[in-house]
């Protein structure tokens, strides 16, 4: 095992901490600031999480490596790539320096999401700082380790309301042997039943997206069962480039003036009718919707089928993220009144009500 870590430097973090409690003043938690656009506006002294960076430990034959949070994500995946591993739910930077805490606390997954697994997943156990004051330490480096498993992974999606990562242990995996992507010509509503027939069958998908007007596939695994299955699909070859470009919304769909919309979806949810252009990610369970139409109509039409709905478009509702049920709510502000007593941890970036 190998440290490449700097001095740990966690100490000004908790000292940061410490003068907010004393003073009561609310801290707007931030690395690169590359998912700024997510959440509600928070208002608070920023507290960079950046000069804490570094890899603490990797063993690459134990398919663990803890790093600190400020460590940007492209050393990590640079890392992992170096000996043939990855993060296998593609996280998204939108950004060159997007951080590894940012990446815990956002819990945003790529294209592979449906078959590998989210962020959440891959959290095996964190060091966080709490509105208490304290350091501690949940969660550890192994499977087998799990006291405080599950407070680890409520940090994951939790936007920095919970407390303060400052160090992160995740599970990686091999890289696949081979990797294929390919494109076939087929409406959506004919992709969507492609897919759920599919989903039942033995074919190594590691992602699916439908553009609106082309179905595009890749293909992971050994050699043998990727070649087979390109055999069986046919369609043309896609440069492989094309699940970065979709995952940072690159693609030219994202550059459109409307705002944006992210639909999460039960499985085989056939086609939504909503005003706009639509783009089927993660073989149907996430949509990518640019649209005029109202939120509240949005949430409406996603609500009736059991799904919920986040507004990429900064500042455009006072509620970018789906609203709770009131008994999920009070069990947040719970949650939330034990780990950051005083309120002081990137307040309403959520909820308003947190």
């Amino acid at each position: 095992m190998h440290g490449t870590g700097d001095m740990d430097d966690s100490n000004l973090l908790l000292e940061q901490v410490n003068r907010a409690l004393e003073s009561a003043t609310p801290l707007r938690i931030q690395g690169s600031n590359s998912k700024a656009f997510l959440g509600r506006i928070v208002a608070g002294e920023i507290l960079d999480t950046r000069a804490h960076r570094g890899i603490v430990s990797y063993d690459p034959t134990e398919l663990v490596i803890t790093v600190r949070c400020g460590t940007p994500l492209a050393e990590l995946t640079g890392v992992l790539d170096a000996a043939q591993q990855m993060l296998p739910c593609e996280p998204p930077a939108f950004g060159d320096g997007a951080t590894v805490g940012g990446m815990i606390a956002c819990g945003l997954s790529g294209p592979r999401r449906p078959w590998s697994g989210s962020v959440r997943d891959f959290v095996l156990g964190t060091r966080v700082i709490t509105g208490l004051g304290k350091h501690l330490r949940f969660g550890g480096e192994v499977m087998k380790n799990v006291a405080g498993y599950d407070l680890s992974r409520l940090m994951a999606g939790s936007y920095g309301t919970l407390g303060l990562i400052t160090e992160v242990s995740l599970k990686v995996l091999p890289k696949p042997r081979q990797a294929l992507s390919i494109s076939l010509e087929m409406n959506s509503e004919r992709a969507l039943q492609q897919l759920a027939k599919w989903g039942q069958q033995p074919l190594p998908i590691s992602a699916a997206c439908h553009d609106g007007e082309r179905l595009h596939l890749r293909l992971e695994g050994g050699e043998g069962s990727v070649a087979a299955a390109h055999e069986r699909l046919g369609g043309e070859l896609l440069d492989g480039t094309y699940w970065a470009d979709l995952n940072e919304q690159r693609l030219p769909f994202f550059d459109e003036d409307q705002p944006l919309w992210r639909l999460s979806l039960p499985n085989n949810t056939p086609k939504l009718s909503l005003p706009g252009r639509q783009l089927i990610d993660w073989g149907g369970a996430q949509r990518w919707l640019k649209s005029d139409a109202e939120g509240r109509f949005i949430r409406k039409v996603v609500d009736e089928v059991g799904g919920h709905v986040t507004c990429y478009s900064h500042g455009l509702i006072d509620s970018p993220f789906q609203p709770l049920p009131s008994a999920l709510l009070r069990l947040h502000q719970s949650l939330k009144r034990q780990l950051d007593p005083q309120g002081i941890f990137n307040p309403g970036r959520l909820y308003a009500e947190l």
